[in-house]
């Protein structure tokens, strides 16, 4: 049951990310949550906060003119009863059909009365990546 709202969840936000879709992205977050990447931490108190980090990441995206994101390898284990870790692969493509970034994200996911929500998101180069206790293939 976990393992298919898991994949749900990062399903929805692989796809609203494709679309650069700010709202939906939103939504697979619970707020206030921490961004982490090798350049900086973000703490995003509210739905401006989200507006304005977004809006960001999708120019960037925009530019790089991103035809595809995939999870090339993901994994998760349940920390406790209300919290998950999950690593995931990412590769971003761009329009001429190149990897133009690759990372792996290792976020903490909240059950919250049977929501998933993720609260903390840290992303580093592929060499930190994880392979947790249980397959996430979706």
């Amino acid at each position: 049951m976990s393992k298919i709202k898991l994949q749900k969840l990062f399903k929805h936000y692989q796809n609203a990310f494709l679309q650069c879709d700010i709202d939906e992205v939103s939504r697979c977050y619970h707020l206030p949550c921490t961004l982490n990447t090798p350049d900086k931490i973000v703490l995003l108190k509210n739905a401006t906060d989200c507006q304005q980090e977004f809006s960001a990441i999708f120019t960037q995206l925009k530019d790089a003119s991103t035809s595809n994101i995939i999870a090339k390898k993901a994994s998760f284990e349940q920390v406790s009863k209300q919290l998950y870790l999950v690593c995931i692969e990412w590769g971003f493509i761009d329009g001429q059909g190149q990897v133009f970034a690759d990372f792996a994200a290792i976020y903490h996911v909240l059950d919250h009365d049977g929501t998933l929500k993720i609260v903390n998101v840290v992303s580093h180069e592929l060499e930190s990546s994880l392979t947790l206790a249980e397959s996430l293939c979706w």
